[in-house]
């Protein structure tokens, strides 16, 4: 990797494939970005599965992103390490195309995949899952047709002229606990 000097020029500092597999299976929140019928770009984060190379996530049918992306199914779905045991600085963006699904074999597979992400016991997990399957939800698959990923770690390493190293870490400043000192409770 070419020795850089600063922070402008981030070509070839993509992210390689097992860092991103371990990024989707750590981060457990994406944007899923589509475009209004005015033309105005719009996002909202949701709980994913990714699974067969496509992003899966669900939503209510009478949320705008619905009839949206069964119009306009070009959207874009973004995935960070903020808040993942990776550390900071790692994203990919999918370019997708998107599918709106009210299949129930898709369901069988899909609320329970979510639920595992989501939840840490067998019984808040068919909880959730009770929760979630409500009358005429929808799964939306984004199926990825072009990438833009970065990965700062080789930015950093480039920088300071040293090896490239996959398992490198790259911290944040985020608080554990609330600046005010209020105990944070777990649900």
């Amino acid at each position: 990797m070419e020795k850089r000097d600063n922070y402008s020029d981030v070509k070839g500092l993509g992210v390689d494939p097992v860092k991103q597999a371990e990024l989707y299976a750590a981060q457990t929140e994406c944007v899923v970005n589509w475009t209004t019928r005015e033309g105005w770009p719009v996002g909202v984060m949701h709980r994913f599965v990714w699974r067969d190379e496509r992003f899966w996530v669900t939503c209510a049918p009478q949320r705008a992103r619905v009839p949206a992306l069964r119009a306009r199914p070009q959207s874009s779905v973004v995935v960070t390490s903020e808040g993942t045991w990776l550390g900071g600085d790692i994203s990919t963006t999918a370019k997708t195309l998107a599918t709106v699904h009210d299949d129930p074999t898709i369901k069988a597979w899909f609320y329970p995949a979510l639920a595992e992400r989501q939840r840490e016991t067998e019984a808040d997990r068919i909880e959730f899952m009770r929760r979630i399957d409500t009358p005429g939800r929808v799964i939306i698959e984004l199926e990825p047709v072009a990438w833009i990923t970065y990965d700062g770690i080789r930015l950093e390493s480039s920088l300071r002229g040293i090896p490239y190293d996959p398992a490198a870490r790259k911290p944040t400043r985020n608080q554990t606990e609330p600046p005010d000192g209020r105990q944070m409770c777990e649900l």
